[in-house]
């Protein structure tokens, strides 16, 4: 904490020669997550046993203003309890930048920021943040805004390499390659309005070990209704292009409405369908949507069987019928939320069998309960159990008829540490 205290002196003395208005807000958060695991993320395999683990995020946020000029720097380190000895001369993760942007106003309606950034719009299903995941998830990129009082244009582009290359070097990381993006949105009343076009390129190597990057189309609307009492949405995506030499072919649509029984207790109910793959489809077509840079844990079910770190990508394509119970008293927050999980393509066994079966997966219950401990700090847990069928088995692996549930308790402690105005 002193050495930290010496660095802002440093950094307040240098720019107070400036005579221009300057804001600095100094932050921390400290988040460790208790998680026990027995048949998360897919069904537990016969003979296998539940694990428990607690994982950390410790971050450091930088937030400075000068008049038209706005930069965010943000340090962090993810870890996992014990996976370095106590007597460690160097950590397994290391620091991180996670956010290292700089934004310049040109006028009131312009702006500009280039840099390590989070690309989060709408309800996070195709760009977000992924905040549930201690790493979370930012891009390298310009972004471009033209925002009024009820118009905003967003349009912005990325281009990747893994090193300062001095010739053509396959690219290695597991991103894409190059990607542009536009995003408006505009509230017609109580209508929100939102359409997103995202271009993705990865590269591949071709047969003659050529270096190609095919491109891959997002586009969509997302709409919002709100009253007093209703809270709602709908959305609507379709993705075309190539793959890796494959043609792209998909879609994706939900809906949610919500209820405001009391000012305490809301209660809703929702649909939402991913275009899949039938498991005896030999056709080089990709008809499974993949919602790419989405928040992907808010979505089908907390234990993250679906879409979650790329599982269930290219798959069968799921269908995901839920209700929503949430109850909020003083400085508490519950939710109940059961989802009933259905395949959205045919789900056959190989040859010789070839036989059908049911589309239906499973069933999964998810409890939430929060606790505003203080301003600073909330504690927050929940409990989640699936019911598979035989089909997930057979999608997943796994033992259906085992007891598959998850439960989890974090602690987020976020402290202002240093503000300062001039």
């Amino acid at each position: 904490m002193k050495k930290l205290r010496i660095i802002i002196l440093i950094i307040l003395g240098t720019i107070s020669a400036n005579s221009q208005a300057q804001e600095l807000d100094v932050n921390l958060q400290i988040r460790p997550r208790f998680e026990y695991r027995n048949g998360y993320k897919t069904l537990l395999p016969e003979g296998k046993e539940g694990t428990s683990q607690i994982s950390q995020r410790s971050r450091l946020n930088f937030n400075y203003k000068q008049d038209e000029f706005t930069v965010k720097l943000t340090l962090q380190n993810t870890r996992t309890w014990g996976d370095v000895a106590p007597t460690a001369t160097a950590d397994k993760n290391g620091i991180a930048v996670f956010e290292a942007w700089a934004q310049y106003d040109f006028t009131e309606k312009w702006s500009a920021r280039m840099g390590r950034q989070v690309l989060s719009y709408d309800n996070q299903r195709i760009l977000g943040e992924q905040d549930w995941g201690q790493q979370a998830q930012s891009h390298d990129a310009l972004t471009v805004s033209f925002h009024t009082e009820k118009h905003h244009l967003d349009f912005g582009g990325a281009y990747n390499s893994d090193a300062e290359n001095t010739f053509q070097t396959p690219y290695t990381v597991a991103n894409y390659k190059a990607m542009q993006y536009a995003w408006y949105h505009t509230n017609l009343d109580k209508l929100g309005v939102s359409f997103l076009l995202l271009n993705t390129g990865y590269e591949y190597s071709n047969n003659d070990k050529k270096l190609l990057v095919d491109y891959k189309q997002t586009f969509g609307t997302y709409l919002t209704y709100k009253t007093a009492k209703i809270d709602s949405n709908f959305w609507l995506y379709g993705q075309t292009g190539k793959s890796t030499n494959q043609q792209v072919s998909a879609w994706n649509a939900a809906f949610n409405f919500n209820y405001n029984a009391t000012e305490a207790f809301k209660v809703g109910l929702g649909y939402e369908f991913l275009s899949g793959k039938d498991s005896n489809d030999t056709s080089t077509v990709i008809k499974s949507f993949n919602p790419l840079f989405g928040t992907n844990h808010a979505f089908n079910g907390y234990m993250d069987y679906f879409y979650v770190g790329g599982g269930h990508i290219n798959n069968v394509g799921l269908q995901d019928a839920f209700l929503k119970f949430n109850y909020n008293i003083k400085k508490w927050q519950f939710a109940l939320m059961p989802h009933v999980f259905l395949s959205a393509a045919d789900v056959v066994t190989p040859l010789p069998e070839n036989t059908k079966l049911d589309s239906y997966l499973g069933t999964e219950i998810d409890f939430t309960a929060g606790f505003n401990f203080k301003k600073e700090i909330t504690l927050t847990g929940g409990y989640s159990q699936m019911f598979g069928s035989k089909t997930l088995e057979f999608i997943k692996a796994g033992d259906a008829s085992h007891t598959n549930n998850w439960a989890w308790l974090m602690i987020s402690v976020n402290p202002r540490i240093f503000t300062w105005k001039k």
